[in-house]
């Protein structure tokens, strides 16, 4: 269905918020988008029965909504809602109630009884031993050492500085601050500006990269990216994610390989790991770059999570 506009503020404080929650425990790309838009789909069903707050939804609710969705008519094709999209939608609210729960909101008491073959989505954090299976397999990621240098740099940027995808795109090489140790982030999310630090392993990668492989790479000179592709031109997203599978190929590991890496998930993964190494919060707030401390919060129950799996 499409998207459907929310009129009540706290309604849409909470779907906003629900996908950032999901977005940093590590969810893949394709919940981050659909269990909120389910939500919201509830959310404007509650509306529609002049449901304001949380505390006004019953399990009875809930068990006419699923009549009205199993009453839909399919928009992609001929006849009703399949159980696989049903699930979805149930599973979107099992994940809000664990939400509310996890931010000690105690005002949403409706039991949801679990579905059969749920579809829940696993959390991709990869270990530190496999983080170093990935730099390791940047040795023979490609048949061409300007590529595999600029493999074990791209990892440094994403994995060991945690930066966004964007933000590594916007890059240029003078944002590298060698003498301070520092990577300057100009372009992150919000627009808003911050220093990584790089130690002195990770500065050597990227010396080896700027100065010995990426000098090889066409018209190399007539750009300021940091990260420049075959033509000579800014590498773009697509490009990052498509090294970052050419690394996993040549890692060989079925673990690794499971956990569908994307730039997104390095980013979770070191933030989980600077937890584990007794990094405080606000540290790593300012590493990531979020803006309240509510958002890197959410690590300490991925954390959790990983050592109660």
């Amino acid at each position: 269905m499409k998207k459907l506009k929310l009129q009540n503020d706290v309604f849409k404080m909470f779907v906003a918020n629900y996908k950032e929650w999901l977005d940093i425990l590590g969810y893949a790309e394709s919940t981050v988008y659909y269990l909120p838009n389910h939500l919201q789909e509830f959310f404007y069903y509650a509306e529609q029965q002049n449901i304001k707050t949380l505390t006004e939804i019953t399990a009875q609710t809930i068990k006419e909504y699923y009549s009205s969705l199993k009453e839909r008519a399919n928009e992609r094709r001929n006849g009703a809602l399949s159980k696989s999209y049903l699930n979805k939608h149930q599973q979107a609210l099992k994940k809000f109630k664990e939400y509310l729960q996890n931010h000690n909101y105690k005002h949403f008491n409706v039991h949801l009884k679990n579905e059969t073959n749920p579809t829940e989505e696993k959390l991709n954090i990869l270990t530190q031993a496999e983080i170093k299976t990935l730099f390791n397999a940047t040795a023979y990621s490609h048949n061409t050492q300007r590529i595999m240098l600029r493999d074990k740099a791209i990892l440094t940027i994403l994995y060991s500085c945690g930066l966004r995808r964007n933000e590594a795109v916007n890059l240029d090489v003078s944002d590298i601050l060698f003498d301070k140790e520092r990577v300057y982030v100009r372009k992150g999310k919000n627009y808003k500006e911050r220093f990584v630090p790089i130690n002195r392993k990770n500065a050597e990668i990227l010396e080896d990269y700027i100065y010995e492989a990426r000098p090889e790479f066409y018209q190399s000179h007539l750009s300021e990216a940091l990260f420049i592709n075959q033509r000579g031109k800014r590498m773009q997203g697509m490009s990052f994610a498509n090294r970052l599978k050419a690394i996993v190929q040549a890692a060989n590991d079925k673990t690794i390989a499971e956990k569908h890496i994307t730039p997104h998930i390095l980013r979770h993964s070191i933030a989980t790991h600077l937890l584990q190494h007794n990094v405080d919060l606000e540290t790593i707030k300012t590493f990531l770059g979020h803006s309240s401390l509510e958002s890197t919060q959410i690590y300490t129950h991925l954390l959790k999570t990983i050592e109660n799996g």
